[in-house]
């Protein structure tokens, strides 16, 4: 089964800030291929998206929300995404794509 992809226009600005502060680092043609290769690992989640792990929002929210990472180390980013298959048309929706650092969403405040 091939599935839709759909990004939200959140995940849309958080990619598009990704690039631009990578961008401040590296040359431009690199920074090209990195986003390509963003575009691409969105891409691959037209075949089999159940293959990626949940991811750790998913303890947080109703709907079922999976990961996958792209690249390796300091460069991981963490596409969230789910899967409505519900829907007349096999769809994954892109919800956020975020620096793995970054705090987990949904996850409570923590007070000391």
């Amino acid at each position: 089964m091939t599935y839709r992809i759909d990004i939200s226009s959140v995940a849309k600005a958080e990619m598009d800030a990704a690039f631009l502060s990578f961008s401040q680092f590296v040359t431009a043609d690199r920074a090209q291929t990195w986003y390509q290769g963003l575009i691409d690992a969105i891409a691959s989640l037209q075949e089999m998206p159940q293959r990626c792990p949940l991811a750790r929002e998913d303890a947080f929210f109703s709907q079922e929300i999976r990961q996958l990472l792209y690249k390796q180390g300091k460069q991981t980013y963490r596409i969230l995404f789910t899967v409505l298959e519900d829907r007349p048309i096999l769809t994954v929706r892109i919800l956020h794509v975020r620096h793995a650092a970054q705090k987990i969403l949904g996850e409570p405040e923590v007070e000391d």
